[in-house]
């Protein structure tokens, strides 16, 4: 029996997570796997993990996370913001990997499964923070900021939060036109709402996973299960009768302590 799986957050770059995803193997022929984003950080990383499961996998399909569009100072690709997302897009396009550029593909004629790459504008801001301003100052008061300050580029958008705008109307346009009734899987990098983040052991973090511009998305296109990744906090939470999972392997030190297995495959259907 086939099954659409899915994992996040492989980072590559870790030695024990690089042989983690050299384990990962289909349970069946007919297997798809979902990865929502943050493979690697240096392209020819992301290369290696994406051609070594599109060729296990019946279908892979893929949405970037913040690791992959950073502009490393390793990474002799020195592309940033949407000129190397577009070539993230076209290696995949070369190795049969689907992303939210492709057509949504449709899981046993039953399922519409939709990669999103939305980013995120500093919504997700702190209870009685009232400006992105005030909230990153204070994050940075703080030392809480995450590393996409600096290495994650918006060119040739003059923000990451006007990217992130950008994004948002072209997909929630692209979701508009799906078949009226027709359930989803909705992938993103980041969780479609904020309550995910409040179990975030540093609250200041929530600035850079997501935006409260898609926080009906799970019921105005009918999901049946939200995948995300980002927080490294592997779970299952329901929002308005809705299943959001969290797939994230995240870093060894994370993982280990866990009494999990690490690289677990999340069955979604």
């Amino acid at each position: 029996m086939s099954a659409l799986l899915a994992i996040s957050d492989l980072h590559v770059g870790y030695a024990d997570n690089r042989e983690i995803v050299e384990a990962l193997r289909p349970r069946s022929a007919a297997d798809w796997l979902l990865i929502a984003g943050d493979v690697a950080e240096l392209m020819a990383d992301v290369e290696w993990a994406l051609r070594l499961l599109s060729g296990r996998f019946a279908k892979v399909v893929w949405t970037p996370g913040n690791h992959e569009l950073w502009t490393h100072p390793s990474d002799p690709v020195r592309l940033r913001g949407a000129e190397r997302y577009d070539r993230l897009v076209r290696l995949c396009g070369d190795l049969g990997v689907v992303t939210p550029e492709d057509p949504y593909p449709v899981w046993e004629d039953s399922l519409v499964v939709a990669p999103l790459f939305v980013l995120y504008d500093y919504s997700f801001r702190v209870p009685g923070v009232r400006s992105r301003a005030e909230a990153l100052a204070q994050a940075y008061e703080r030392g809480v900021v995450c590393t996409d300050e600096m290495l994650l580029h918006p060119d040739p958008y003059p923000s990451r939060q006007a990217w992130c705008a950008a994004r948002v109307e072209l997909t929630e346009r692209r979701l508009s036109e799906l078949p009226a009734g027709l359930p989803t899987v909705l992938m993103n990098h980041y969780p479609l709402v904020r309550r995910p983040t409040d179990v975030l052991r540093y609250p200041d973090f929530a600035l850079w996973c997501g935006t409260e511009r898609t926080a009906d998305w799970h019921v105005r296109f009918n999901a049946r299960t939200v995948v995300y990744g980002h927080l490294h906090i592997p779970r299952t939470t329901w929002h308005n009768g809705v299943r959001f999972e969290e797939v994230s392997l995240g870093y060894p030190r994370e993982w280990r302590p866990r009494s999990t297995e690490p690289g677990r495959l999340r069955r979604i259907s």
